[in-house]
């Protein structure tokens, strides 16, 4: 069963999800949850705690749903990456916008940025050690490189055209990260 914790921070990504990062609040958060008035604010007391909670929760989320720790070929890597791609353009869509809104309060929140960085932190090194196991020479660099990329179709494709191609661009990338 989920914690009051748990239920808030989901609670809290639909409700960015549905109305965009300036109507997240403890109140709306707790009625979206079911939860008792100030519930929400006992786990994170100001909205600048919520928004933190709520960048490292779908952290952890996107992370668990990153599970590969192997690959033996580039075209395994190109596999794994455009699947990502398709699905959180796809299916976990509102997941990627939240993240996105997120990513953009960040600018003007700079304590936002210290969750987002480590979040960040960890993606380029699980993306650095596969990049490696395929043959990059300089895995951090392509790394960052390779999220580059993916991170660009995925603004593209929920903002401008959501049936833009992956594959090919992902496999241009990887190829150019292997170089």
């Amino acid at each position: 069963m989920a914690t009051t914790k748990d239920r808030a921070l989901r609670a809290a990504v639909e409700e960015v999800g549905e109305h965009g990062i300036r109507a997240l609040t403890h109140a709306r958060v707790d009625a979206r949850a079911g939860l008792p008035k100030g519930s929400t604010s006992n786990w994170f007391r100001t909205r600048a705690a919520l928004v933190a909670g709520v960048v490292g929760h779908l952290a952890d989320e996107e992370r668990a749903m990153a599970p590969v720790k192997e690959v033996a070929t580039a075209e395994e890597l190109i596999e794994l990456i455009c699947a990502m791609v398709e699905r959180a353009s796809g299916p976990e869509a509102a997941r990627t916008r939240v993240r996105l809104a997120l990513s953009l309060e960040a600018a003007y929140s700079p304590h936002l940025r210290t969750p987002l960085r480590e979040q960040r932190g960890a993606f380029v090194a699980w993306a650095a050690d596969l990049l490696a196991q395929v043959g990059a020479s300089r895995p951090e660099e392509a790394a960052r490189t390779l999220l580059a990329c993916a991170n660009g179709l995925l603004f593209h494709r929920l903002t401008v055209e959501p049936d833009a191609e992956i594959r090919p661009v992902i496999k241009r990338c990887v190829r150019a990260c292997l170089e």
